[in-house]
Parts: structure tokens; C-alpha cells; sequence
């Protein structure tokens, strides 16, 4: 019996220094899509990828094109290898911007251009050290949210990445207040994160209007197949519903738990995460164990996913 599938695109976190290298040698096709990249940004974002430096690979603004352009370059490999058809698509964060083109909104030279300048934008929005991101692990999304509530000043959820894990972000000292008390009410585990701001928090309002600006220029298309939206769980359906769910996101929370859900009353039984890393597949054990996890990202995942189409595996 076939599986209802839905595909997942993961966010920044996800990037490491060689992602996607056996894919873009091994086919011409992947090549292109880099020359592309190269030529719309002015700089060569494939040798960034394959070769490093790694600090430089970390950057908010390299990140975010760089992870799109693996993300779009697995699923062209898996398009070319596999007749799976999705009933739904999402992504993590950044991850909704590949999965508004896997759905054919948004054109790839525009979908990499809009990372571009959404990096840029998140990078600039608050001053180094202003703001701060922490995981909590092991208390539920409720208590995080009386945590934040407690902390006071400028600290709330960012990201409720599974049932048992929330990212919280803000004014530094109010995330690491945060922290503390999330410590002291047993927390299995408590981490700054090593990020350059406050992501998905009102501080990004900067990024968010200049997002909004920059995407006047941008064409959108209404969705082939529905997108699940980060802020609040719903399908995006039309072109508006895609522009609107991308800007929104930039400073709302992104509600990873109750979007997965919402795939499993659609009735999705197998989740395939594509580009880089495994965090999403991870999530999604913790998140609904009776959906399948399977993963596209090397020239070995794609041999194994057209094994188990045609029945070889």
C-alpha cells in the first residue's frame, strides 16, 4: 500500500561545510542550479558550500541561500529518481521558503534572491549581543511560556520544536533569566544557542518590514499543493496566503508540533526530509512515532529511496 507523503525542508542549524557535494558532482543538472545561484547573488555560494571556509558558511546571509540551494537541488534528484507525489509540504523557519518552491509558488532565482535578502535582513535587525536564542528541553510548551511570562522584559517562545523542546529568544539577559528559572524547574537540559540574534521574536521587526518591501518585487503563484504555514499551522492555498505566512514568520513563532499534526489530520503517514541534516526527522520521532521518517540528501539516500519505490528494499 502506497504511503500519503509529505515533504519537509529544514531551516538554518541544519548547514555543515560539504552538504549535498556527491548530489551536485554527480549531476549536471545540480550544477546548473549552482552556476544560477553564483550568477544571481555575485559570488560563488557552491564553492562555499562544498569547500568552506565553515565561518563563513555560518553567516545568517550565506546560510539561508545556501541551505535553499541544497534543499532544491535534493529534490530535483529525487523528482528525476522517484514518482512520489506529496499531499502537502513544509519547512522549518527558513525550510517554508524551499517548500513554497517545491510547490511551485516561487521561482528559483526568486526563492534565492528572497533568502538572500531575508539573511541580510535577520543578520542587521538587532546588534550583536543584543539579543540571544536558548533551548529548553524537558519541560513542556506551557511551562516555557509561564517561564517567559515570570522572566519578564523581552523573552518568549521562538520556536515549539516538539512536545518536549522549546526554543525561547529576546533581550539577552532576559533569555538567560529565562534559562535559569527553566533550570531550577527541571529542566533536562538548558543551552544558549549560537546564533547571531533573536529570531522570531518582534526584535526582527526590521527584517520583517524590509521582507515585506523586497517581496512587492517578487511574483508569486498560487501553490500546487498546500503549505503548511510556521505561524499558525494553517494551509496556505493561494499566492497571498504563501506571501502573507513567509512575512508573518519572520517575527512569529514558529509552531513546528502543531504543523506536524496538522500533516497527520491530513492523513500523512511518511514524512521525507530533504537537504541537509536529519534535525526534522529527529523532531518528528519525538513529535508522532507512528509517521515514517525517511531522509533525501546525498547520492546514497536517493539510491535507497528509489529501492524502496520500486519494492527493492
Amino acid at each position: 500500500m502506497s504511503k500519503t507523503t509529505a515533504f519537509l525542508f529544514p531551516g538554518q542549524g541544519s548547514q555543515f561545510v560539504g552538504m549535498g557535494s556527491s548530489l551536485i558532482e554527480s549531476s549536471p543538472k545540480a550544477r546548473r542550479l549552482v552556476e544560477e545561484a553564483d550568477e544571481i547573488l555575485g559570488f560563488s555560494l557552491g564553492r562555499l558550500i562544498c569547500e568552506g571556509p565553515d565561518d563563513e558558511l555560518q553567516l545568517t546571509a550565506n546560510t539561508q541561500p545556501a541551505i535553499l540551494l541544497v534543499s532544491v537541488i535534493a529534490l530535483q534528484a529525487l523528482r528525476d529518481s522517484c514518482d512520489i507525489e506529496p499531499v502537502a509540504v513544509a519547512g522549518h523557519s527558513l525550510g517554508e521558503f524551499s517548500a513554497c518552491f517545491c510547490a511551485g509558488s516561487l521561482a528559483f532565482s526568486d526563492a534565492i534572491r528572497l533568502v538572500r535578502k531575508r539573511g541580510e535582513l535577520m543578520q542587521s535587525a538587532a546588534p550583536v549581543g543584543v539579543g540571544a536564542m536558548g533551548a529548553i528541553i524537558g519541560l513542556d510548551a506551557d511551562s516555557v511560556i509561564q517561564i517567559c511570562h515570570e522572566a519578564g522584559g523581552e523573552v518568549a517562545p521562538a520556536n515549539f520544536n516538539s512536545p518536549e523542546q522549546t526554543v525561547i529568544a529576546g533581550k539577552t539577559e532576559d533569555v538567560r533569566n529565562a534559562m535559569s528559572i527553566a533550570k531550577s524547574r527541571g529542566a533536562k537540559k538548558v543551552v544558549e544557542l549560537q546564533v547571531s540574534a533573536p529570531f522570531h521574536t518582534m526584535m526582527m521587526k526590521p527584517a520583517r518590514d524590509g521582507l515585506a518591501e523586497f517581496m512587492e518585487s517578487i511574483k508569486f503563484l498560487n501553490p500546487a499543493i498546500p503549505v503548511v504555514r510556521n505561524v499558525d499551522a494553517g494551509l496556505s492555498r493561494t499566492a497571498e496566503d504563501v506571501s502573507n505566512g513567509l512575512i508573518r514568520q519572520v517575527t512569529g513563532c514558529v509552531r513546528w508540533v502543531e504543523s506536524m499534526r496538522r500533516l497527520k489530520q491530513m492523513g500523512v503517514s511518511r514524512v521525507i526530509e530533504i537537504g541537509p541534516g536529519k534535525v526534522l526527522g529527529g523532531l518528528m520521532k519525538r513529535i508522532d512515532r507512528s509517521i515514517d521518517v525517511a531522509r533525501v540528501g546525498s547520492v546514497e539516500d536517493i539510491a535507497k529511496m528509489r529501492g524502496e519505490t520500486n519494492g527493492q528494499a
